[in-house]
């Protein structure tokens, strides 16, 4: 029996984590892009932009939704879809503070590192 370890994990590094996640696809990195021109769009309209099928872009724009990256409103059969911009500037200082971290340990090497 498989056991998570996630929960050992700094609570900034799992959000941190599952932000990435949500980010991870080429198709939920051009909704983004979507939505940030066009300010709101419904499900629709995000798929004409896109190479997949609407049930296929549902499912990337409920992982969006559920790391809060937008935020999505139904209204009937419609869904409207905005970008979460605290959450997504959140996000921003998140990885910004982790990368400064992590280039802390940069050592100017004139050499490739194996």
């Amino acid at each position: 029996m498989a056991v998570n370890k996630k929960a050992e994990f700094a609570r900034e590094t799992q959000n941190l984590a599952l932000m990435f996640k949500a980010l991870s696809h080429p198709a939920r990195l051009s909704i983004l892009e979507t939505l940030a021109r066009r300010q709101e769009c419904v499900c629709g309209e995000i798929v004409e932009t896109l190479p997949l099928a609407q049930a296929t872009v549902s499912q990337h724009l409920r992982e969006l939704k559920d790391a809060g990256l937008i935020r999505g409103e139904i209204d009937g059969k419609t869904s409207c879809y905005c970008i979460d911009w605290d959450h997504l500037t959140a996000l921003e200082n998140e990885l910004s503070r982790f990368l400064s971290e992590i280039f802390k340990f940069k050592i100017e090497q004139n050499r490739s590192c194996c």
